[in-house]
């Protein structure tokens, strides 16, 4: 054999290991390879929409503890059915103290919601529109949840100054259920 054959014959073995490393070490291993890219990726894409989704949750946590805090503030502006005969004595009290006649005080039919129960009351007072006015002052500042529904006014013919009022006013409780 000549040394021209000799060495075609090994350039031609070399390219044929090399080929053969190609193909069954290199490709495949390049395939792995590609493969777990595409796996961590994946993963990482999970990893940050967990993490969004942890941002959130924790969002919510701080959402749900704020309404907490929020129902327990009502709460504590709700007395129990049984106090109704307290406030009723408060907002007598203030209308005395303010000069305010109290004509009248008619219990309407209460309405239960979820949660809370809705006592309105129809009070007819008379007194002098100053007076009137520092009372609603007054039952602002009580701290109960109040709504004053329905207000009439009426001058007095005969004296100046003094007025006849006709009023509904919602006093909110707890239920009793919840």
């Amino acid at each position: 054999m000549t040394s021209g054959l000799r060495k075609a014959v090994f350039f031609v073995l070399l390219l044929g290991v090399a080929w053969a490393g190609y193909q069954y070490m290199i490709k495949p291993a390049n395939k792995h390879l590609a493969a777990q890219k595409v796996q961590l990726q994946t993963k990482l894409t999970k990893l940050a929409e967990f993490e969004k989704a942890s941002v959130a949750a924790e969002d919510l946590n701080k959402q749900l503890e704020q309404l907490r805090e929020a129902v327990e503030f009502f709460e504590s502006k709700l007395p129990p059915t049984i106090e109704i005969d307290k406030v009723l004595q408060d907002i007598t009290v203030i209308g005395e103290k303010q000069g305010i006649k109290c004509k009248a005080i008619r219990r309407l039919d209460k309405k239960d919601n979820s949660g809370y129960v809705e006592q309105p009351l129809e009070m007819k007072l008379e007194g002098d529109f100053n007076s009137f006015y520092s009372f609603i002052l007054e039952l602002e500042k009580l701290p109960r949840i109040m709504k004053v529904r329905e207000l009439e006014l009426k001058k007095q013919p005969n004296a100046e100054g003094q007025i006849v009022v006709n009023f509904v006013v919602s006093i909110f409780f707890q239920n009793k259920t919840s």
